[in-house]
């Protein structure tokens, strides 16, 4: 194999707006695993805007530093294994990072089966799937007749998020950036209204969308659209606290949701806020569920695939902009 590869380093942290000059493309040598490792080759790396919250502080996972190759997950096969149970064309998902070669601990990675096409082991089949799973059904506990909202809804967790609560019998609205978005979120996935949080009042146009006010939200974003989401929301409503985007990138917003206390108690809300590997022994049922809406087709699947490890970058900007429709993901092998 190579002796060198190409891996994406983050130069500094961005201050206000990530942009290109944030990252350097560098080569290093190619790593050699030690006992109960494994090299992997990458070949999809996954992009969700919990990248650029990583560069902002400690989650769920430790900061960022400048001089870091980019932290990202990733799609990738065995390349060398010095591990039991794995073994040269075995494919994984693990937190590989921005590069092409990657030497992990084997006790780190999930394998996975093969299947076609492999780009849906990182959408409906990975971890985007499996957040809208949960934090719907475990988190919303969405009861059939109910209105679910969801933001971001054309975004990889939103789009399923939005098809789960109408394969649950529940009237569903996506909150998406945009007319084009909102009309496939309608025509081609089955949202039975969409609101553009871009065309002017957000608060009031949810109020015509959701009449009997909002039962389920499942929030990708934070921010306005929570904020009017939460005054229309039904008495017992539940919120389901996936991320917040619109907080990720820039400057911080001037403020938080305002009279949430007195909404809160008023209409006997219940926040839930989640992260995914909460339920990591419940996935293999969750899969299999997922599998079987879409083999019949009651699931659409969208995925938004760039190809080239060098515009790993813009392909996160762009995302953090909101360009993509479904899951974005970046081809490296």
């Amino acid at each position: 194999m190579t002796q060198t590869h190409r891996q994406i380093v983050l130069a500094e942290i961005p201050q206000d707006k990530l942009a290109p000059e944030h990252f350097r493309l560098s080569t290093a040598e190619c790593p050699a695993p030690g006992e109960g490792e494994v090299l992997l080759r990458v070949l999809y790396v996954s992009l969700d805007a919990a990248n650029r919250a990583w560069m902002q502080g400690a989650t769920y996972r430790s900061a960022l530093k400048a001089g870091d190759v980019m932290a990202g997950g990733a799609l990738a096969e065995v390349a060398e294994s010095r591990a039991e149970g794995l073994a040269p064309g075995d494919l994984v998902f693990a937190d590989t990072g921005w590069r092409e070669y990657a030497v992990v601990p084997a006790r780190h990675l999930t394998k996975l089966p093969r299947s076609r096409p492999l780009t849906h082991l990182i959408s409906v089949y990975g971890i985007a799937g499996l957040t809208a799973y949960f934090g719907l059904l475990e988190c919303g506990k969405p009861k059939a007749g109910e209105t679910v909202v969801v933001s971001a809804a054309a975004g990889a967790v939103g789009s399923l998020a939005g098809q789960l609560a109408r394969i649950k019998g529940c009237r569903t609205v996506g909150v998406a950036g945009g007319a084009a978005k909102c009309a496939l979120l309608t025509a081609e996935l089955g949202f039975d209204a969409a609101v553009d949080y871009k065309a002017g009042d957000t608060r009031r146009a949810l109020r015509a969308a959701c009449p009997d006010g909002i039962d389920v939200y499942f929030d990708n974003v934070g921010g306005e659209v929570l904020e009017a989401c939460l005054f229309n929301m039904a008495l017992h409503g539940r919120i389901a606290c996936c991320g917040t985007v619109s907080q990720y990138d820039g400057a911080a917003p001037p403020h938080g949701p305002r009279g949430v206390p007195g909404l809160i108690v008023t209409k006997r809300l219940t926040l839930a806020g989640f992260v995914v590997m909460d339920f990591a022994d419940r996935w293999p049922a969750a899969l299999a569920e997922l599998r079987t809406w879409v083999e019949s087709g009651a699931l659409k699947v969208r995925e938004d695939v760039i190809d080239g490890l060098e515009n790993l970058p813009a392909a996160l900007i762009g995302l953090l902009a909101g360009e993509n429709v479904g899951k974005r993901m970046v081809k490296v092998a």
